[in-house]
Parts: structure tokens; sequence; C-alpha cells
């Protein structure tokens, strides 16, 4: 029996051990790509909570944005092998590398409590977390080269700990930075190339004040078991939300607005795409 119990809390132990992490990969896919699609959808005057996406659709967004960040965390930690097995530290050596570390993971620290004057500045929230984060990463391998070449300055745990604690934290800023300018790149382009959405043909029963440039109205004619009375064309599909349509016109500018409409009896509409001639 105790043998029996024994062997399911270790499965139990087991499947936690797989559970947890998968659970913390998929809430962070699910932020980054939350933040995004917020970024994108911002840029056509629209709040992503408006929309209704699914966990599964910003879990789906997250790869895009997390492919930058990825790449470059990936060659920092292949080029910091390939430093580590070229170098022979010296106690001097590493002494003065300490220094410059500390002094760059000090610039970084001063330009982060300088945001007030500073925090409008380009790429400041990538810049600032990238000197802080490359500098304590730099500072937690120099503490573990001075334990080499001088055992008597201890392990330092706590140092490292804390260093580790600042490296991810700034991975994490700027990477959620990374997703933020990742989707409102997107928008742009979109912005760009809005011809690549599927051109929609709308049909109303009352007529919409509809007012961006480009839009043609016309007034159809009435007739048995006709209940639509308006016909509005130059509309592009942006997005389909939870029961409703988010149009924008086919040409995207400063004077132009998004069009939620419900996706409900009151509408009738009609999808058509541009095909390749046969």
């Amino acid at each position: 029996m105790a043998d029996e119990r024994s062997q399911a809390e270790r499965w139990v132990s087991f499947a936690a051990g797989i559970v947890t992490p998968i659970t913390l990969v998929s809430a962070l896919l699910f932020y980054f790509g939350y933040v995004s699609a917020r970024s994108q959808y911002e840029y056509f005057g629209i709040d992503v909570d408006t929309i209704g996406l699914s966990t599964q659709d910003y879990v789906m967004r997250s790869p895009q944005p997390l492919l930058v960040p990825l790449l470059v965390i990936t060659l920092l930690a292949v080029a910091g092998l390939l430093l580590h097995t070229a170098i022979h530290p010296t106690e001097l050596g590493v002494r003065r590398a300490a220094r410059v570390a500390a002094a760059v993971l000090l610039l970084g620290v001063l330009g982060l409590f300088a945001y007030p004057l500073i925090g409008q500045l380009p790429f400041y929230a990538m810049i600032v977390p990238g000197v802080i984060g490359l500098a304590s990463a730099a500072l937690a391998y120099i503490t573990y080269l001075r334990r080499q070449v001088a055992p008597r300055a201890g392990t330092q745990r706590v140092l490292m700990a804390l260093l580790a604690v600042v490296v991810v934290t700034c991975a994490f800023w700027a990477t959620a930075t990374t997703a933020q300018y990742s989707g409102r790149g997107l928008a742009k382009s979109d912005a760009e190339h809005l011809d690549r959405f599927p051109v929609v043909i709308l049909d109303t029963k009352e007529k919409l004040a509809l007012r961006s440039p480009g839009l043609e109205e016309t007034t159809l004619r009435a007739g048995a078991g006709q209940t639509f009375n308006y016909r509005y064309r130059g509309l592009r599909l942006l997005v389909v939300g939870e029961n409703r349509l988010f149009l924008v016109p086919r040409q995207w500018n400063a004077s132009n607005t998004t069009f939620v409409i419900p996706l409900d009896s009151s509408i009738r509409v009609q999808f058509q795409f541009q095909n390749d001639p046969p």
C-alpha cells in the first residue's frame, strides 16, 4: 500500500513538473501576443478588448513579436560561451572588468531614473533595459570568474541571485517593448496594403453616417421582400470580433475611422476577394 502511494506521489510530482512550465510558457505567449495585438489595433483606434479575441488567438499572434528577442538572446548566449572558452582571466583583469560593468550598470540605472527627462526619446524602452540587463549579466559572469581566480572571495550567491532577477526583468521589459513595436509595425503595414484584406459590400436597413473619404453610398430599389435600403462600398474587413465586424475604408489616412458593425440581421454582408485570373 505504501509503495503504491509512493508511486502515485511520484507520478503527481512528475506531472506537476511538466504542467507548471507549460502554464508559464502559455501565460508568457498570451501576454506578448496581447501586447502586440493591442498596439496593432490601437493604430486603427480600436481597443483590443472590444474585439473579443480568445486566448488561443493571442497565443497564435505571439511568435512574430518573440522571434527577434529569442534570436538575439540565443546569439548573445552563443557569444558568451565562445568568449568564455577564449579568455584566460587574471585577478587584475577581473577587477578592471568589474569596474567597467559596474559603471555601465550605473549609467543604465541613471537612465532609468531620468525617465521624466528622456523617456520620450526614440527606443528609450529598448536601450535602457538592454544596457541594464547586459551590464548585470556581465557583472554576474565577472563575479563567477572572480571566484575562479580568487577563491577567497566566496560564492556571493545573494549577489548572483539579485543580478539574475535584474537580467530576467530587463529581458522581459525589452521583449514586451519589442512586441509593442512589432504590433505597431504590423498596423502600419496593414494600413499601407489594405488591398490584401477582403472587400466588403455592406447593405443596411438604415442610413449610416459614414464620413470617411472613398466610401460610396447608393440607395437600393424598393421591391417585394426587400428589407435593405442602402448599400456601401469601399470598405475592407480588418478583423472579425465577437458578433461584430471591424471595417475600415479601402485607403487609410488620419481622417478615417474604423466602423464597428453588429453581425446580426440588421445588415447584409458580401465578401469579395481579388482572385487571380483563370
